[in-house]
């Protein structure tokens, strides 16, 4: 099993990172083999090598490809959400999520916590969606939607982890109503806003 006929590198490479995401997830990191992953996307040992270098470099990718797609289609299904908005509604989606991207962060957490092969891009990973986070915040607050006097990285951090956190709590284990989840999210929002000021009193009183 080489390079398949009429298939693209890049088609390549996006099998690969599809059955490495389906494999580790009925596997688990530590029971999945390169050959498993090989096989299962139809390609040779030594054509997986040829885009990845190790297991953990395949574990990582398909991690991030994932995470990319994600955003991109949240953002692409209306350009014209504010941030908040954008917040809120991947903030409600969290206790429901599951499937593969789901187990592949477990996987990702775990292994990185005992293998530094593991370790170092997920790092980069984290630091790259804690960016992410952060940069959404700052244009939050540029755009008045958040309060400037809170720290970026702090609020990403926090986003982060329930991010991570709702990874490791499926809704098959423990599951809370859309509605009430909802209604905390947009308290918890509205509390970061930016402060009333007197003047805004007088404007809107009441």
């Amino acid at each position: 099993m080489g390079r398949i006929a009429g298939v693209t590198a890049a088609e390549t490479r996006e099998r690969l990172l599809q059955a490495a995401a389906e494999v580790f997830a009925e596997r688990g990191y530590d029971g999945t083999r390169v050959a498993d992953i090989a096989a299962a996307a139809g390609v040779s040992n030594g054509a997986l090598y040829a885009h990845f270098s190790s297991k953990a470099d395949l574990l990582v990718s398909a991690l991030k490809a994932h995470g990319r797609r994600m955003l991109a289609d949240l953002l692409a299904s209306d350009p014209d959400r504010s941030v908040t908005e954008l917040l809120l509604v991947m903030g409600r989606w969290l206790p429901r999520r599951e499937g593969a991207p789901s187990h592949l962060i477990v996987e990702a957490l775990v292994a990185a916590r005992r293998d530094q092969d593991v370790a170092r891009p997920m790092r980069d990973y984290l630091g790259e969606r804690a960016d992410w986070f952060a940069d959404l915040v700052r244009a939050a607050q540029n755009g008045c939607e958040l309060d400037p006097a809170l720290s970026p990285d702090a609020l990403a951090h926090f986003c982060l982890l329930l991010s991570m956190g709702s990874a490791l709590v499926p809704p098959n284990l423990h599951a809370v109503d859309d509605e009430e989840w909802s209604a905390l999210l947009t308290r918890v929002v509205a509390a970061l806003a930016p402060p009333t000021t007197p003047h805004t009193e007088a404007e809107h009183p009441g």
